[in-house]
């Protein structure tokens, strides 16, 4: 609370001594700003900020992906024990455990056997 007290405390001291500084200060503080972006060595800080930042940002990206592709089995895997764990009816289609959709009752697995379409493997599509 004391942090949120300060800063607007320090919001309205701004704004006063904003107000009072006037347009002719504010036009002053203008002109000095469109000098500097318009001086050609801050153009060419902030073309090699912006390249560092691209390339930089591409490489972030990259070691994402791979992050992802490695652990993404692992979290598969843990996915569907913690589903077969939570919901003893639901198939696990690797381990074969848990209860079969319309397991004696003379109705096909599959869509709309129980009314819920059945879950894709984490290797690929749905058996149907």
């Amino acid at each position: 609370m004391r942090y949120r007290a300060m800063f607007f405390v320090g919001l309205a001291v701004g704004f006063v001594l904003g107000t009072r500084a006037g347009r002719e200060r504010y036009e002053q503080m203008k002109t000095l700003a469109r000098r500097a972006t318009d001086n050609p060595a801050v153009q060419q800080a902030a073309g090699a900020a912006a390249a560092q930042a691209t390339g930089l940002a591409k490489t972030a990206t990259n070691k994402v992906a791979d992050t992802v592709q490695q652990r993404k089995p692992a979290f598969a895997d843990t996915a569907i024990r913690k589903a077969s764990e939570r919901f003893p009816g639901w198939r696990d289609k690797r381990a074969g455990t848990g209860a079969e959709p319309g397991a004696g009752t003379g109705a096909q697995p599959g869509p709309g056997a129980d009314g819920v379409p059945p879950v894709p493997a984490p290797d690929g599509p749905a058996e149907v």
